[in-house]
């Protein structure tokens, strides 16, 4: 792996971490507004992160 490479999987990481953080703080109700689930929060982080 390139120094670039590791540095854009760390970003993605990042990301992801900070997506499910953000998510997992949010209501039951609030995330059904959304249309997501708590149990499809780590798959929504992943896809939004592209990780």
């Amino acid at each position: 792996m390139t120094i670039k490479s590791i540095v854009a999987w760390v970003d993605s990481w990042r990301r992801y971490r900070v997506a499910v953080a953000e998510l997992s703080q949010l209501s039951d109700r609030e995330l059904h507004d959304l249309g997501i689930t708590r149990s499809e929060i780590h798959a929504v982080a992943r896809q939004s992160s592209g990780i």
